[in-house]
């Protein structure tokens, strides 16, 4: 067994296990105009706004702040990633007491007129029983 010196020991705890590379993905951050179909609820409209957080993304890796405001209905605060045109994301109703929440995934597209949009897909376990739907967005 190879034996470490104390400095080397010291030296490899003090370094992180892995150094940030500076993001170098497609940013997706802005403000979304929504419609959906829930399983459950049906027909809804909503706006979705992600924030890049650059600290936490790394090479084509990104990360987000996620939130999602339904009228009438509540704020969906959370979190997504992103790779290449796939975002996956998490999603909880701010008033827990409704188990409403879930994970989903999108695309990332442009429509017709160069505007990017995104179709996502969301499984929520516990909502009334379980539940799932569908949201396209599009950036203003």
């Amino acid at each position: 067994m190879k034996r470490l010196t104390l400095p080397a020991v010291i030296l490899s705890l003090a370094l992180p296990a892995h150094a940030a590379q500076p993001f170098t993905g497609k940013n997706y951050s802005g403000v979304y105009d929504c419609t959906g179909n829930d399983a459950r609820e049906g027909e809804y409209t909503g706006t979705v706004t992600l924030q890049l957080n650059p600290a936490q993304s790394s090479g084509a890796y990104g990360a987000y702040d996620y939130k999602l405001v339904v009228p009438d209905y509540g704020t969906y605060p959370g979190q997504a990633v992103s790779l290449g045109k796939t975002l996956a994301i998490h999603f909880a109703l701010a008033d827990s007491r409704s188990k409403d929440y879930g994970t989903g995934i999108a695309t990332v597209t442009r429509n017709k007129k160069g505007k990017l949009t995104f179709r996502k897909f969301y499984y929520e376990p516990e909502f009334k029983g379980g539940n799932h739907g569908f949201e396209d967005c599009v950036k203003r």
